[in-house]
């Protein structure tokens, strides 16, 4: 008995040193995948030197399973001068174009030379510009709210959401695009100054060429 006793327990010391013995999964943490955020991209509807935008870079690794911003981290580049771009922060330099934009970082096994790679891309535009990316065929829609903080605007193209997302959309000229005024509470809506018709909370602009600014205006 005494000796089955021994037998088990060097058994048993047997197994728990082999599995101290294996890899730890936490020392080989492998990224295998890079998210940029907004994948469809920025477009600046005007060429308007030093606007800016910022892409952010998601890591997804293994080894363990972890998901982890790595904007600062990630080596950042972009094909085409027409912006330039820092730590996910992209800035126009006033003139028109397109560019690849790309986020880059070691796998975390290999070496240097396995790497990763996140991309999106950013477009300036100047409608009034047929040299540019839609020149002559794109209109800026601009949307205001008046009083600031009185409501919201919202269509179901193109984006506008303002004013938590975005206030102005590049849309096709000749486009028309809904919108709908929603006040916040306590207000009331009241007119629509460039969309019709005027006196409802739901107007249809059409965007010209160059562009159309509306504005929507509420009242306590």
């Amino acid at each position: 008995m005494k000796r089955s006793y021994i037998g088990l327990t060097l058994g048993a010391l047997v197994m728990v040193g082999a599995v101290l013995s294996l890899p730890s999964c936490g020392h080989d943490q492998k990224l295998v995948s890079l998210a940029v955020s907004p994948s469809a991209g920025f477009v600046f509807p005007q060429a308007t030197k030093g606007a800016t935008g910022q892409f952010t870079a998601t890591a997804s690794y293994i080894h363990p399973p972890a998901t982890k911003d790595v904007t600062s981290q990630a080596t950042w580049a972009v094909d085409d001068p027409v912006v330039s771009i820092s730590g996910g922060l992209v800035t126009t330099n006033g003139s028109c174009g397109s560019a690849n934009v790309t986020a880059t970082m070691p796998e975390g096994t290999g070496g240097a030379s396995n790497i990763v790679i996140g991309n999106s891309f950013v477009t300036v535009n100047n409608p009034a510009d047929p040299t540019c990316p839609g020149g002559g065929s794109e209109g800026t829609l601009s949307v205001q709210i008046s009083p600031v903080g009185s409501g919201t605007v919202t269509s179901l193209t193109y984006g506008i959401n303002c004013p938590s997302v975005s206030c102005i959309a590049v849309v096709p000229s000749g486009a028309s695009v809904a919108l709908t005024a929603t006040p916040a509470s306590g207000e009331s809506f009241l007119s629509w100054t460039g969309c019709s018709p005027t006196n409802t909370p739901a107007c249809t602009v059409t965007v010209p060429t160059g562009g159309a600014g509306v504005v929507a205006t509420f009242e306590p």
